[in-house]
């Protein structure tokens, strides 16, 4: 995704790597970022290699964790962690416990249950970080303050995009002992989709597929790998991208275009990753209005907040979200 509201997640790799956004990565802002941040997210980061040490479950102590930044000595099982970068979703699905998350986690609508008690810290909240006396800080290779954090407790980090966002998951299995689980959770997600994207296939077709967000100057397409549902329809179901979001976002995996030419970035179906805090009077317009997919009613609105991130508990939400609209399950 940051702050930056250029559609809050779109900016969360802005501002924490860019969209690591604010070392706490995932959602909100406000609007003055330029660039859009990926998800997870989500997501996304590195892959630890498989030399770490992984130690027996339920046993105490550490183990050593081949991280991206080199081994770092890990807790076996952690009891306070501190997220500061796009990986909540991913802790919360192993059920390991949290005591910290960035601001875009914690103002996530599908989160809200599960940290009510969490705080919301950023890597400049040292002193907070620490009267929550953490064991293991999880976050992305771009936060600022990152020595002061090892100082704090061992501190693991990952680099957004490195590996696919399903990798991350097990990977952050790894780091919490929790691999077997992660694994399981892959497996099954992996087949739920290819079900479920068999299923949309044979009833659309070839037809074609944008994501889209919009801040309060510009709207942006997005590619494979920027949350906001981009895994699962494009690299999961492999359903179709127009080419000329496909050609327009080769580059950077996003893409800004004015309200005047969106149209011809709009694909026979749309999904809209709105957001309450934006203006959306576009949508009034007749350019708007006229967008084929408007027409047709297959332009597919979700709350962008609970829509950036590509951990287990988003990715579960995303895939029922196309299951209801595309099949009307």
């Amino acid at each position: 995704m940051k702050k930056l509201w250029i559609p809050v997640f779109i900016l969360m790799m802005a501002v924490v790597t860019a969209c690591g956004n604010n070392g706490t990565n995932n959602a909100g802002g406000s609007s003055a970022s330029t660039s859009p941040s990926p998800a997870s997210p989500t997501a996304s980061a590195p892959a630890a290699s498989a030399e770490s040490t992984i130690a027996p479950e339920g046993s105490t102590g550490t183990f050593t964790y081949q991280s991206d930044a080199g081994p770092v000595e890990v807790p076996v099982n952690p009891q306070r962690v501190v997220v500061l970068s796009g990986f909540t979703g991913n802790v919360l699905a192993l059920g390991v416990n949290l005591v910290g998350v960035d601001s875009w986690s914690k103002n996530n609508p599908n989160f809200a249950d599960k940290l009510k008690d969490v705080e919301a810290v950023s890597e400049e909240d040292l002193e907070k970080i620490i009267e929550l006396k953490p064991d293991l800080i999880i976050a992305y290779d771009s936060v600022k303050n990152l020595d002061k954090l090892k100082q704090i407790a061992p501190t693991v980090v990952y680099t957004y995009a490195k590996v696919d966002y399903l990798t991350q998951h097990i990977e952050i299995g790894k780091l919490l002992n929790k691999e077997k689980e992660a694994q399981v959770w892959v497996d099954d997600f992996k087949a739920r989709m290819a079900t479920a994207g068999e299923e949309i296939r044979a009833k659309i077709g070839d037809k074609t597929i944008s994501v889209m967000e919009n801040d309060a100057k510009q709207f942006y397409l997005f590619g494979d790998h920027w949350g906001r549902g981009t895994e699962i329809l494009y690299q999961g179901m492999k359903l179709n991208m127009p080419v000329k979001v496909k050609d327009a976002v080769a580059k950077d995996g996003w893409y800004a275009v004015s309200l005047e030419v969106l149209p011809e970035y709009m694909g026979d179906y749309v999904i809209f990753s709105k957001s309450s805090d934006m203006d959306n009077a576009f949508q009034q317009t007749e350019t708007y209005k006229n967008i084929p997919a408007v027409k047709n009613n297959q332009v597919y609105e979700v709350d962008a907040k609970s829509f950036y991130f590509n951990d287990p508990l988003t990715l579960d939400y995303q895939l029922d979200f196309f299951i209801k609209m595309f099949l009307g399950k």
